[in-house]
């Protein structure tokens, strides 16, 4: 099958756009709000993992990640532990790392 070009692509976008918000909406607030929780530990990994690290983009990610973990705190629901043991963890590779590059 070939996949045939729009006339309109434009509404293709805004359509495929209101079907997107349309699934989010349908989505627990929780669910999304951990995806990003998930994110943001990805996020602080990968620039802990960089070559050489880069500590500024790291500790952007962590302290975000703190602020969401530690302020919603129960309201996470049962992920609420493991993201705290989450957030220690990347804490302590990055002070793990920051004190062996300097």
């Amino acid at each position: 099958m070939v996949a045939q070009m729009s006339d309109n692509p434009t509404s293709d976008q805004d359509k495929a756009m209101a079907e997107a918000r349309a699934r989010l909406a349908e989505t627990p607030a929780k669910v999304v709000v951990a995806n990003h929780v998930i994110g943001l530990y990805e996020l602080a990994a990968i620039h802990l993992g960089a070559n050489p690290p880069r500590f500024e983009d790291a500790r952007l990610a962590i302290d975000a990640l703190a602020a969401i973990v530690d302020s919603l705190g129960s309201r996470l629901g049962e992920e609420h532990e493991t993201f705290k043991d989450a957030l220690a963890n990347i804490r302590l590779v990055y002070v793990k790392l920051t004190t062996e590059n300097s």
